[in-house]
């Protein structure tokens, strides 16, 4: 009797978790799909973002995105094989995922006061595509680490016996047995990261701007989608130019799921 209760709270508490996503969804997309054209897909923001569309935002989202999924992406998954195939559990080990569990819980605001005082001060880089995507480098790089490693340790051991037993060296057993099978987690730990990028406000404004022009170099200012959506809702300038631009995000935030998980499975079937 126990287990079927338990059974049914568990239950309940998915269904609520997909039933409140959906109807975030729905609410979103009902109001905002009404007003994305071809027209607000190609146009610059005028008027503080009361005419016009959304293309410099989408540029400048999606070179923040890929500028910083570039930099941390490596530097994440090459940490994360670090720890756990190339030492053994020590201090070292110990000092590297206590500072990754730390900055994982960093408030991104904090993040962009360090991208603002360093990236834009300090270097000279300026309110930028590339002070942005560092930034967000810097913020994703705990998840990153965390996910891979899991992901990592996940792949049973004897995988890697059977690898060395039939003369495989390290690299040759890390790149042709334990990455393809750890290559799940780590995208799905990519996808999130991504996500993380598409969606920050905070740490975005401070360092790459809030510019409406089109970026024209890494080292221009822009205007991500969530910082303009939330310049629009926030200030009152246009509702249904925000309700637009958090449609485009979560159709973008879908696309970049689909595609993860297409390029994934292409390659997981590929590697059988």
């Amino acid at each position: 009797m126990g287990e079927k209760a338990a059974m049914a709270m568990i239950w309940a508490a998915a269904l609520g978790v997909i039933a409140v996503l959906v109807a975030i969804m729905l609410y979103i997309l009902a109001r905002g799909l009404p007003a994305v054209n071809w027209g607000f897909l190609t146009e610059v923001p005028r008027n503080m973002g009361r005419d016009g569309g959304v293309s410099s935002p989408i540029v400048g989202t999606l070179a923040v995105t890929l500028v910083a999924v570039a930099i941390a992406i490596p530097f994440g998954i090459g940490t994360a094989f670090f720890l756990a195939e190339y030492t053994r559990e020590g201090f070292v080990t110990r000092a590297i995922r206590f500072c990754a569990e730390a900055l994982a819980g960093i408030p991104s605001i904090v993040y962009g006061l360090f991208g603002f005082i360093f990236f834009v001060m300090y270097l000279g880089l300026g309110w930028s595509l590339l002070s942005g995507g560092l930034t967000l480098a810097i913020m994703i790089l705990p998840t990153l680490i965390r996910t891979s490693e899991e992901a990592i340790l996940a792949v049973p051991l004897a995988y890697r016996e059977v690898s060395y037993s039939l003369g495989g060296t390290k690299w040759q057993t890390i790149t042709r047995v334990v990455f393809p099978s750890a290559i799940r987690g780590i995208a799905n730990g990519a996808v999130l990261s991504v996500g993380r990028c598409v969606a920050e406000t905070a740490a975005v404004v401070l360092t790459a701007g809030s510019a409406l022009r089109m970026p024209s170099s890494l080292l221009s200012p822009a205007r991500t989608m969530a910082v303009h959506f939330y310049t629009l809702a926030s200030e009152g300038i246009s509702m249904e130019k925000a309700f637009g631009t958090a449609a485009l995000l979560i159709i973008l935030i879908f696309l970049i799921n689909v595609v993860a998980n297409t390029l994934v499975n292409r390659f997981i079937s590929k590697n059988r």
